[in-house]
């Protein structure tokens, strides 16, 4: 599915039957390395140009493989310099429990970010004292030490202020 979704000679025909072939089987999708060989093109490359809504579905799902889904779907989006859908979706991923869903998110930031680094600051400066601390590692890894330790340290101060918190009651 993938080297056929990568494919230039492959019809649009075809990228509608397997797209809605990864779509009807997500029961099937059943580690990160599907998902994340599956999702670009597959889903990403198809999406692109048309509407995107499945992916806010996929995000919001219990799988973690779909909520996986919605996220690296946009790595195609990002190659293609559109990446406000990577940081609307990251949005709605900032409360997710799992660590695939931490590392993957934060990953796409780092590369929205990359395309768009006003974008990942705004979204640091709202978001990095209450994401979780595997998605903001993930997402500042390219930063310098100094700005690294600024989001690190928003984190910490949030982290620290709940200790304080749980230590009173």
């Amino acid at each position: 599915m993938d080297k056929q979704g990568r494919s230039n000679k492959t019809p649009e025909s075809r990228r509608k039957e397997l797209f809605d072939l990864y779509l009807r089987r997500t029961d099937r999708v059943n580690n990160w390395d599907l998902v994340d060989l599956g999702a670009p093109y597959v889903v990403g490359r198809y999406l692109f140009g048309k509407p995107r809504d499945v992916l806010w579905e996929l995000a919001r799902s219990e799988s973690v493989w779909e909520r996986r889904t919605a996220i690296v779907s946009t790595s195609y989006f990002i190659r293609q310099g559109d990446v406000n859908d990577t940081f609307e979706i990251a949005e709605i991923l900032l409360g997710d429990d799992h660590d695939l869903i931490h590392k993957a998110t934060g990953g796409w930031l780092r590369e929205a970010g990359k395309k768009d680094r006003q974008r990942l600051l705004r979204f640091l400066d709202g978001y990095a004292a209450t994401m979780p601390r595997t998605m903001l590692r993930y997402a500042i890894e390219h930063f310098d030490g100094e700005q690294r330790a600024h989001y690190l340290s928003l984190k910490q101060a949030t982290e620290a202020g709940q200790d304080r918190g749980g230590d009173r009651s």
